[in-house]
Protein backbone atom coordinates (compact mmCIF):
# COMPACT_ATOMS: atom_id res chain seq x y z
CA UNK A 1 0.00 0.00 0.00
CA UNK A 2 1.09 3.50 -1.02
CA UNK A 3 0.37 6.89 0.64
CA UNK A 4 -1.26 10.01 -1.36
CA UNK A 5 -0.19 13.35 -0.54
CA UNK A 6 -2.26 16.24 -1.83
CA UNK A 7 -1.45 20.28 -1.68
CA UNK A 8 -3.16 23.46 -3.04
CA UNK A 9 -0.89 26.36 -4.56
CA UNK A 10 -1.96 30.20 -6.13
CA UNK A 11 -4.16 32.59 -5.78
CA UNK A 12 -7.43 30.57 -3.71
CA UNK A 13 -10.92 30.16 -4.52
CA UNK A 14 -14.34 29.29 -3.78
CA UNK A 15 -13.95 25.61 -4.93
CA UNK A 16 -10.18 24.82 -4.25
CA UNK A 17 -11.76 22.72 -1.23
CA UNK A 18 -13.92 21.13 -3.05
CA UNK A 19 -11.33 20.17 -5.58
CA UNK A 20 -9.49 18.75 -1.89
CA UNK A 21 -12.39 17.25 -0.98
CA UNK A 22 -12.51 15.23 -4.23
CA UNK A 23 -9.29 13.82 -3.80
CA UNK A 24 -9.83 12.90 0.02
CA UNK A 25 -12.90 11.03 -1.25
CA UNK A 26 -11.66 9.14 -3.62
CA UNK A 27 -8.43 8.02 -1.81
CA UNK A 28 -10.27 7.16 1.56
CA UNK A 29 -12.66 4.96 -1.10
CA UNK A 30 -9.73 2.93 -2.99
CA UNK A 31 -8.05 0.10 -0.84
CA UNK A 32 -4.81 0.83 -2.03
CA UNK A 33 -4.27 3.71 -0.32
CA UNK A 34 -2.88 3.87 3.55
CA UNK A 35 -2.67 7.58 4.48
CA UNK A 36 -3.90 10.59 2.92
CA UNK A 37 -1.40 13.68 3.61
CA UNK A 38 -1.83 16.77 2.83
CA UNK A 39 0.92 19.61 2.72
CA UNK A 40 0.88 22.96 4.41
CA UNK A 41 1.27 26.19 1.89
CA UNK A 42 1.99 24.17 -0.97
CA UNK A 43 5.32 22.80 -2.23
CA UNK A 44 7.04 24.70 0.58
CA UNK A 45 5.24 23.05 2.90
CA UNK A 46 6.40 19.25 1.11
CA UNK A 47 9.97 20.88 1.08
CA UNK A 48 9.53 22.16 5.06
CA UNK A 49 8.11 18.65 5.92
CA UNK A 50 5.01 20.32 7.16
CA UNK A 51 2.66 17.50 6.31
CA UNK A 52 -0.79 16.62 8.31
CA UNK A 53 -2.62 13.58 7.84
CA UNK A 54 -6.02 13.88 6.73
CA UNK A 55 -7.72 10.92 7.25
CA UNK A 56 -9.66 10.99 10.31
CA UNK A 57 -10.21 14.52 10.23
CA UNK A 58 -12.08 14.53 7.10
CA UNK A 59 -13.56 11.04 7.14
CA UNK A 60 -17.46 12.00 7.72
CA UNK A 61 -19.70 13.48 4.76
CA UNK A 62 -20.48 16.21 7.09
CA UNK A 63 -16.81 17.33 7.33
CA UNK A 64 -16.31 17.03 3.63
CA UNK A 65 -19.46 19.25 3.20
CA UNK A 66 -18.16 21.69 5.26
CA UNK A 67 -14.74 21.60 3.15
CA UNK A 68 -16.88 22.20 0.48
CA UNK A 69 -18.51 25.33 1.37
CA UNK A 70 -15.36 26.83 2.93
CA UNK A 71 -13.33 29.43 0.81
CA UNK A 72 -9.76 29.80 0.14
CA UNK A 73 -7.08 27.04 0.64
CA UNK A 74 -7.70 24.96 3.65
CA UNK A 75 -4.33 23.50 3.59
CA UNK A 76 -2.73 26.74 2.80
CA UNK A 77 -0.63 28.40 -0.02
CA UNK A 78 2.59 29.68 -1.91
CA UNK A 79 3.60 31.24 -4.77
CA UNK A 80 6.93 29.56 -4.76
CA UNK A 81 8.27 29.04 -7.94
CA UNK A 82 10.88 25.71 -8.29
CA UNK A 83 14.36 25.91 -9.80
CA UNK A 84 14.95 24.27 -13.19
CA UNK A 85 16.89 21.03 -12.03
CA UNK A 86 19.67 22.06 -14.48
CA UNK A 87 20.40 24.99 -12.18
CA UNK A 88 19.93 22.87 -9.11
CA UNK A 89 18.89 19.53 -8.00
CA UNK A 90 18.20 20.19 -4.43
CA UNK A 91 14.89 21.06 -4.14
CA UNK A 92 14.17 17.47 -5.86
CA UNK A 93 16.35 15.53 -4.42
CA UNK A 94 14.77 17.05 -1.36
CA UNK A 95 11.31 16.35 -2.34
CA UNK A 96 11.50 12.83 -3.54
CA UNK A 97 13.47 12.02 -0.41
CA UNK A 98 9.96 13.32 1.45
CA UNK A 99 8.03 11.08 -1.05
CA UNK A 100 10.02 8.13 0.35
CA UNK A 101 9.93 8.90 4.17
CA UNK A 102 6.31 8.97 3.59
CA UNK A 103 5.67 6.44 0.84
CA UNK A 104 4.05 8.83 -1.01
CA UNK A 105 3.30 7.31 -4.17
CA UNK A 106 0.45 9.91 -5.55
CA UNK A 107 1.03 13.69 -5.85
CA UNK A 108 -2.00 15.42 -6.49
CA UNK A 109 -1.23 19.52 -6.95
CA UNK A 110 -4.32 21.93 -6.99
CA UNK A 111 -3.55 25.31 -8.43
CA UNK A 112 -3.44 27.23 -11.28
CA UNK A 113 -0.79 28.40 -14.27
CA UNK A 114 2.06 28.99 -12.00
CA UNK A 115 1.44 25.48 -9.97
CA UNK A 116 1.10 23.71 -13.08
CA UNK A 117 5.02 25.04 -13.81
CA UNK A 118 5.67 23.00 -10.48
CA UNK A 119 3.77 19.83 -11.70
CA UNK A 120 5.47 19.82 -14.82
CA UNK A 121 8.92 20.41 -13.84
CA UNK A 122 8.55 17.93 -10.64
CA UNK A 123 7.12 14.96 -13.53
CA UNK A 124 9.52 15.57 -16.00
CA UNK A 125 12.77 15.03 -13.35
CA UNK A 126 10.76 11.69 -12.25
CA UNK A 127 10.81 10.26 -15.46
CA UNK A 128 14.57 11.80 -16.43
CA UNK A 129 15.53 10.26 -13.34
CA UNK A 130 13.58 6.76 -14.45
CA UNK A 131 11.55 7.39 -11.27
CA UNK A 132 8.36 5.19 -12.19
CA UNK A 133 7.05 5.09 -8.91
CA UNK A 134 5.38 8.35 -8.20
CA UNK A 135 2.84 9.60 -9.84
CA UNK A 136 2.29 13.11 -10.27
CA UNK A 137 -0.74 15.30 -11.37
CA UNK A 138 -2.42 18.41 -11.76
CA UNK A 139 -5.99 19.64 -10.85
CA UNK A 140 -6.64 22.91 -12.09
CA UNK A 141 -8.01 25.88 -10.02
CA UNK A 142 -7.99 29.59 -11.01
CA UNK A 143 -10.78 32.23 -10.85
CA UNK A 144 -8.78 33.57 -14.02
CA UNK A 145 -9.71 30.61 -16.11
CA UNK A 146 -6.37 30.83 -18.01
CA UNK A 147 -5.26 27.29 -17.79
CA UNK A 148 -5.06 26.04 -21.60
CA UNK A 149 -6.17 22.90 -22.45
CA UNK A 150 -9.33 22.90 -20.02
CA UNK A 151 -13.08 24.64 -21.34
CA UNK A 152 -12.97 26.15 -18.05
CA UNK A 153 -11.48 26.02 -14.38
CA UNK A 154 -13.36 24.96 -11.28
CA UNK A 155 -12.91 27.91 -9.59
CA UNK A 156 -13.72 30.28 -12.44
CA UNK A 157 -17.64 29.74 -12.47
CA UNK A 158 -17.85 30.74 -8.79
CA UNK A 159 -16.29 34.00 -9.32
CA UNK A 160 -18.35 34.61 -12.38
CA UNK A 161 -21.65 34.35 -10.45
CA UNK A 162 -20.19 36.67 -7.49
CA UNK A 163 -19.15 39.40 -10.44
CA UNK A 164 -22.63 38.88 -12.10
CA UNK A 165 -24.29 38.96 -9.08
CA UNK A 166 -22.30 42.37 -7.33
CA UNK A 167 -22.89 44.21 -10.92
CA UNK A 168 -26.63 43.97 -11.00
CA UNK A 169 -26.56 44.74 -7.35
CA UNK A 170 -23.70 47.67 -8.18
CA UNK A 171 -26.60 48.94 -10.80
CA UNK A 172 -29.29 49.41 -8.02
CA UNK A 173 -27.65 51.35 -6.26
CA UNK A 174 -25.98 53.81 -9.14
CA UNK A 175 -29.44 54.12 -10.44
CA UNK A 176 -31.22 55.60 -6.98
CA UNK A 177 -29.85 59.34 -7.71
CA UNK A 178 -30.63 61.93 -10.54
CA UNK A 179 -27.49 63.14 -10.46
CA UNK A 180 -25.09 62.07 -13.15
CA UNK A 181 -22.84 59.33 -12.12
CA UNK A 182 -19.99 57.06 -13.65
CA UNK A 183 -18.75 54.01 -11.66
CA UNK A 184 -15.79 51.95 -12.75
CA UNK A 185 -15.43 48.55 -11.52
CA UNK A 186 -11.97 46.95 -12.26
CA UNK A 187 -12.03 43.02 -12.20
CA UNK A 188 -9.35 40.54 -11.54
CA UNK A 189 -7.47 39.54 -15.17
CA UNK A 190 -4.02 39.51 -15.37
CA UNK A 191 -3.42 38.62 -19.09
CA UNK A 192 -7.10 37.04 -19.31
CA UNK A 193 -10.46 39.36 -19.33
CA UNK A 194 -12.44 36.24 -18.48
CA UNK A 195 -13.90 37.83 -15.63
CA UNK A 196 -14.56 41.07 -16.92
CA UNK A 197 -16.35 39.42 -19.62
CA UNK A 198 -18.37 37.38 -16.98
CA UNK A 199 -19.94 41.22 -15.61
CA UNK A 200 -22.20 41.18 -18.82
CA UNK A 201 -24.29 38.22 -17.05
CA UNK A 202 -25.24 41.08 -14.36
CA UNK A 203 -27.36 41.98 -17.59
CA UNK A 204 -29.37 38.94 -17.56
CA UNK A 205 -32.29 39.80 -15.36
CA UNK A 206 -32.68 43.47 -17.11
CA UNK A 207 -30.25 45.72 -14.72
CA UNK A 208 -28.34 46.73 -18.05
CA UNK A 209 -25.25 46.80 -16.08
CA UNK A 210 -22.62 47.11 -17.14
CA UNK A 211 -22.81 50.00 -19.93
CA UNK A 212 -19.24 48.66 -21.39
CA UNK A 213 -16.61 46.00 -20.81
CA UNK A 214 -13.05 46.59 -21.52
CA UNK A 215 -10.80 43.53 -21.51
CA UNK A 216 -7.30 42.98 -21.39
CA UNK A 217 -7.20 41.09 -24.85
CA UNK A 218 -8.02 44.64 -26.78
CA UNK A 219 -5.81 47.52 -26.69
CA UNK A 220 -6.98 49.96 -24.19
CA UNK A 221 -7.11 53.44 -25.86
CA UNK A 222 -7.97 56.41 -23.56
CA UNK A 223 -9.42 58.84 -26.14
CA UNK A 224 -11.47 56.21 -27.31
CA UNK A 225 -12.36 55.12 -23.70
CA UNK A 226 -13.73 58.94 -23.18
CA UNK A 227 -15.49 59.34 -26.47
CA UNK A 228 -17.45 55.96 -25.02
CA UNK A 229 -18.21 57.13 -22.05
CA UNK A 230 -19.83 60.23 -23.27
CA UNK A 231 -21.93 58.41 -25.90
CA UNK A 232 -22.80 56.65 -22.61
CA UNK A 233 -23.57 58.96 -21.12
CA UNK A 234 -25.68 61.14 -23.46
CA UNK A 235 -27.99 57.74 -23.28
CA UNK A 236 -28.44 57.52 -19.30
CA UNK A 237 -27.69 59.55 -16.44
CA UNK A 238 -25.61 57.10 -14.52
CA UNK A 239 -23.40 54.37 -16.01
CA UNK A 240 -21.37 51.54 -14.71
CA UNK A 241 -18.21 50.03 -16.65
CA UNK A 242 -16.23 47.02 -16.12
CA UNK A 243 -12.19 47.04 -16.72
CA UNK A 244 -9.46 44.36 -16.73
CA UNK A 245 -6.97 44.80 -14.22
CA UNK A 246 -4.74 44.13 -16.38
CA UNK A 247 -5.92 46.69 -19.12
CA UNK A 248 -2.48 47.47 -21.43
CA UNK A 249 -2.53 50.19 -24.16
CA UNK A 250 -1.13 49.47 -28.01
CA UNK A 251 2.49 49.29 -26.67
CA UNK A 252 1.51 46.43 -24.70
CA UNK A 253 2.02 48.54 -21.45
CA UNK A 254 0.08 48.23 -18.42
CA UNK A 255 -2.03 51.35 -18.05
CA UNK A 256 -0.87 51.53 -14.81
CA UNK A 257 2.33 51.65 -15.27
CA UNK A 258 2.34 55.43 -15.35
CA UNK A 259 1.45 55.96 -12.29
CA UNK A 260 4.49 54.34 -10.34
CA UNK A 261 6.74 51.20 -11.29
CA UNK A 262 5.05 47.78 -9.74
CA UNK A 263 6.77 45.19 -7.81
CA UNK A 264 7.07 41.92 -9.42
CA UNK A 265 5.87 38.58 -7.76
CA UNK A 266 7.91 35.19 -7.42
CA UNK A 267 6.99 34.18 -11.32
CA UNK A 268 7.63 38.09 -12.40
CA UNK A 269 4.92 38.64 -13.04
CA UNK A 270 4.03 42.54 -12.29
CA UNK A 271 1.54 43.03 -8.83
CA UNK A 272 -1.14 45.10 -10.39
CA UNK A 273 -3.81 48.04 -8.96
CA UNK A 274 -5.18 50.79 -9.77
CA UNK A 275 -6.95 50.82 -13.42
CA UNK A 276 -10.01 51.86 -12.19
CA UNK A 277 -8.28 54.60 -9.75
CA UNK A 278 -6.41 55.78 -13.18
CA UNK A 279 -9.46 55.89 -15.11
CA UNK A 280 -11.07 57.45 -12.33
CA UNK A 281 -8.47 60.31 -12.23
CA UNK A 282 -8.94 61.09 -16.31
CA UNK A 283 -13.06 60.96 -16.14
CA UNK A 284 -13.29 63.48 -13.14
CA UNK A 285 -10.22 65.70 -15.26
CA UNK A 286 -12.44 65.01 -18.62
CA UNK A 287 -16.23 64.04 -17.86
CA UNK A 288 -16.09 66.26 -14.76
CA UNK A 289 -19.36 64.60 -13.27
CA UNK A 290 -19.18 62.13 -10.11
CA UNK A 291 -17.06 58.68 -10.58
CA UNK A 292 -16.18 56.77 -8.20
CA UNK A 293 -13.92 53.51 -8.85
CA UNK A 294 -14.46 50.15 -7.07
CA UNK A 295 -11.63 47.43 -6.93
CA UNK A 296 -13.22 43.96 -6.10
CA UNK A 297 -10.23 42.35 -4.87
CA UNK A 298 -10.67 39.19 -2.59
CA UNK A 299 -14.33 39.03 -2.48
CA UNK A 300 -14.43 37.96 -6.41
CA UNK A 301 -12.48 34.57 -5.17
CA UNK A 302 -13.47 33.85 -1.72
CA UNK A 303 -17.34 34.61 -1.90
CA UNK A 304 -18.51 31.13 -1.18
CA UNK A 305 -22.17 32.05 -0.01
CA UNK A 306 -22.59 32.90 -3.28
CA UNK A 307 -20.66 30.19 -5.05
CA UNK A 308 -22.19 28.52 -8.33
CA UNK A 309 -23.15 24.40 -7.79
CA UNK A 310 -21.88 23.28 -11.02
CA UNK A 311 -18.37 24.73 -10.58
CA UNK A 312 -18.23 22.92 -6.72
CA UNK A 313 -19.86 20.26 -8.11
CA UNK A 314 -17.24 19.64 -11.01
CA UNK A 315 -14.37 20.60 -8.83
CA UNK A 316 -15.28 17.85 -6.82
CA UNK A 317 -15.20 15.57 -9.66
CA UNK A 318 -12.32 16.83 -11.20
CA UNK A 319 -10.33 15.77 -7.78
CA UNK A 320 -11.49 12.73 -7.92
CA UNK A 321 -10.35 11.98 -11.12
CA UNK A 322 -7.21 13.47 -10.83
CA UNK A 323 -6.71 10.79 -7.70
CA UNK A 324 -7.96 8.04 -9.88
CA UNK A 325 -5.78 8.57 -12.55
CA UNK A 326 -2.52 9.05 -11.25
CA UNK A 327 -3.76 5.97 -8.50
CA UNK A 328 -3.93 3.84 -11.56
CA UNK A 329 -0.36 5.02 -12.63
CA UNK A 330 -0.68 7.90 -14.39
CA UNK A 331 1.72 10.66 -14.33
CA UNK A 332 2.44 14.27 -15.56
CA UNK A 333 -0.61 15.19 -16.67
CA UNK A 334 -3.12 17.62 -15.66
CA UNK A 335 -7.24 16.75 -15.40
CA UNK A 336 -9.13 19.01 -18.12
CA UNK A 337 -12.94 19.50 -18.50
CA UNK A 338 -13.88 19.15 -21.76
CA UNK A 339 -17.35 20.64 -23.59
CA UNK A 340 -19.63 18.32 -24.51
CA UNK A 341 -22.40 20.76 -25.56
CA UNK A 342 -23.97 23.82 -24.18
CA UNK A 343 -27.58 23.66 -24.42
CA UNK A 344 -27.93 21.10 -22.74
CA UNK A 345 -24.77 21.23 -20.72
CA UNK A 346 -22.73 18.39 -20.57
CA UNK A 347 -18.85 17.98 -20.14
CA UNK A 348 -16.20 15.01 -19.46
CA UNK A 349 -13.37 14.33 -17.91
CA UNK A 350 -9.93 13.93 -19.49
CA UNK A 351 -6.08 14.15 -18.87
CA UNK A 352 -4.01 16.61 -21.20
CA UNK A 353 0.08 16.01 -20.80
CA UNK A 354 1.12 18.95 -18.73
CA UNK A 355 3.53 19.99 -21.09
CA UNK A 356 1.05 21.13 -23.37
CA UNK A 357 -0.21 23.65 -20.07
CA UNK A 358 2.09 24.76 -17.90
CA UNK A 359 3.23 28.64 -18.75
CA UNK A 360 0.78 29.07 -21.47
CA UNK A 361 -2.14 31.44 -20.96
CA UNK A 362 -5.72 31.05 -22.53
CA UNK A 363 -6.92 34.49 -23.40
CA UNK A 364 -10.61 35.35 -24.66
CA UNK A 365 -11.42 34.63 -28.48
CA UNK A 366 -11.22 38.17 -30.32
CA UNK A 367 -14.17 36.88 -31.70
CA UNK A 368 -15.78 36.87 -28.54
CA UNK A 369 -15.56 40.82 -27.97
CA UNK A 370 -17.40 42.75 -29.96
CA UNK A 371 -15.81 45.10 -33.09
CA UNK A 372 -15.94 48.57 -30.61
CA UNK A 373 -13.59 46.74 -28.11
CA UNK A 374 -16.39 47.49 -25.46
CA UNK A 375 -18.29 44.92 -24.85
CA UNK A 376 -18.79 40.90 -25.34
CA UNK A 377 -20.69 38.78 -27.84
CA UNK A 378 -23.50 36.47 -27.27
CA UNK A 379 -21.04 33.52 -27.82
CA UNK A 380 -19.29 34.71 -25.04
CA UNK A 381 -23.15 34.51 -22.96
CA UNK A 382 -23.78 31.55 -24.13
CA UNK A 383 -20.40 29.24 -23.20
CA UNK A 384 -20.42 31.60 -19.27
CA UNK A 385 -23.95 30.87 -18.80
CA UNK A 386 -24.06 27.51 -17.76
CA UNK A 387 -20.81 27.73 -15.07
CA UNK A 388 -22.77 30.03 -13.20
CA UNK A 389 -25.52 27.67 -12.66
CA UNK A 390 -27.39 26.27 -8.73
CA UNK A 391 -26.77 27.69 -5.17
CA UNK A 392 -25.23 25.56 -2.43
CA UNK A 393 -26.45 24.47 0.63
CA UNK A 394 -24.37 26.51 3.70
CA UNK A 395 -24.40 26.39 6.98
CA UNK A 396 -24.66 28.80 9.04
CA UNK A 397 -24.11 29.39 12.83
CA UNK A 398 -24.70 32.72 14.86
CA UNK A 399 -25.72 34.21 11.33
CA UNK A 400 -22.79 33.88 9.50
CA UNK A 401 -21.73 30.76 7.73
CA UNK A 402 -19.37 28.18 9.18
CA UNK A 403 -15.98 27.19 7.40
CA UNK A 404 -13.44 24.21 8.42
CA UNK A 405 -10.10 24.46 9.52
CA UNK A 406 -7.80 22.02 9.17
CA UNK A 407 -5.10 23.73 10.99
Amino acid sequence: MKNILVAQSGGPSAAINATLCGVVEEALADRNIDRIYGAKNGIMGVLSEHLIELNDVLSNPETLQLLCQTPSSALGSCRMKLSHWEESTFEYEKTIQIFRKYNIGYFIYIGGNDSMDTVYKLAEYCRMKKIDDICIVGAPKTIDNDLVETDHCPGFGSAAKYIAATFSEIACDCNVYALPSITIVEVMGRDAGWLTAASALGRLNGSGAPDLIYLCERPFDVDQFLTDVREKMAEKHSIIIAVSEGLRNEEGDYVTDTLKDRAEDAFGHKILAGASRFLEEILRQEIGCKVRSIELNVMQRCASHLASAADIHEARLIGMAAADYAISGGSGKMACLQRVSTNPYRFTVDFVDITKIANRVKTVPEEWINEAGNDVTQEMIDYLLPLIQGEMPCTYKNGVPVHLRLY
